[in-house]
């Protein structure tokens, strides 16, 4: 029983050992030194590629498609007839006011004879006059509904895109061509309404595109709307693109618009920020020092302010690390890490 003692007083200082090498010397952690380099502050967004001239070509009334007279890349002067809707009921209600109109005109021409002579009254030519007007005002409509079934081209161009089949019933809603020039083409893109500030015309954009994903494309912005989507809280922002873009109309692209640029600007890991601090290494204490944050990169973020530039920065701080906590680091690393 006595031999026992001193082996469990040995384990109990083993126990201490270890526990200290674990715990007493600090929480292992990884530091880097920021570095001075280029920041691009930039605002993300994503876009459609259209053209700069353009319009959109529904009918103005519900219909039956009767014929379509252009198709996908046919040129296309204003007022040019791109389709037609089944006008057989129209054209037969147009003959019948017709009728009517001529009718009450030729009853007009009479009663103004008759009221000439002194046979009718002033009253009874009034009455026809007036239904002489009413009929001429009906067969007017009509043949404007009968016109509303022809589809015209609003602006001069090339029918960039032709939907909807002849035998179709299309409403008002469906788009069945859309015109333009090809060229100039720009990006319409939604900005969200806290970065809008942040941008103004002429600033730089680069242009990301899934069918040329090795290639950074340029823009410029054209122009932003003055007045912005409360429902969506976005505002729309115009990107010219320069006339050898190989960008074609209707592709969807990702935009960076460049706020700001910093040539010599203050760099850390990405993986040492978190919201609006990082912890330093101070001696064998771990700090946590406040800072204020510029562009953020998926590598590096910028430090504006509150970091000095030989601070050792704790990489991958974690959660349970607090301000003063005894720290051990196991790099020597006096470089930015990556």
């Amino acid at each position: 029983m006595r031999k026992s003692i001193p082996f469990l007083v040995a384990a109990a200082f083993a126990a201490a050992a270890l526990g200290y090498y674990l715990f007493g010397r600090g929480v292992a952690v990884t530091v880097a030194t920021p570095e001075r380099g280029l920041a691009v502050d930039s605002v993300y967004a994503t876009g459609i590629v259209e053209p700069v001239n353009w319009a959109q070509v529904s009918s103005l009334v519900p219909g039956r498609i009767a014929d379509i007279r252009v198709h996908d890349a046919d040129l296309v002067k204003e007022g040019d007839l791109l389709a037609r809707l089944d006008d057989r009921e129209a054209q037969a209600n147009l003959r019948q006011l017709e009728v009517r109109e001529q009718y009450w005109q030729e009853e007009l021409a009479r009663q103004r004879a008759l009221e000439a002579r002194g046979v009718a009254s002033r009253a009874a030519y009034e009455r026809v006059q007036s239904d002489y007007l009413q009929a001429k005002a009906a067969t007017a409509a009509a043949r404007q509904r009968l016109e509303d079934l022809n589809l015209r081209a609003p602006i001069a161009g090339t029918v960039l895109r032709q939907d909807g089949e002849v035998g179709e019933v299309v409403d008002k809603q469906k788009i069945l061509f859309s015109i333009g020039q090809p060229k100039p083409l720009r990006v319409t893109a939604d900005v969200d309404e806290e970065d809008i500030v942040r941008l103004a015309a002429g600033q730089k954009v680069l242009v990301k595109a899934d069918a040329f994903p090795e290639r950074a494309l340029a823009g410029t912005v054209a122009a932003i709307t003055p007045k912005g989507d409360p429902i969506n809280k976005s505002f729309r922002v115009r990107v010219a693109l320069p006339e050898d873009t190989p960008l074609l109309v209707g592709m969807t692209v990702e935009i960076n618009v460049v706020a700001r640029t910093t040539a010599d600007a203050l760099l850390v890991p990405a993986r040492a920020v978190r919201e609006g601090y990082v912890f330093v290494a101070d001696a064998d204490r771990a700090k946590r020092v406040r800072v204020r944050i510029g562009a953020r990169g998926a590598t590096r973020t910028e430090i504006v302010e509150g970091l000095a530039a030989d601070a050792r920065v704790i990489l991958d701080p974690p959660a349970t690390l607090t301000d003063g906590a005894r720290i051990r680091v196991v790099n020597g690393a006096k470089a930015l890490a990556r």
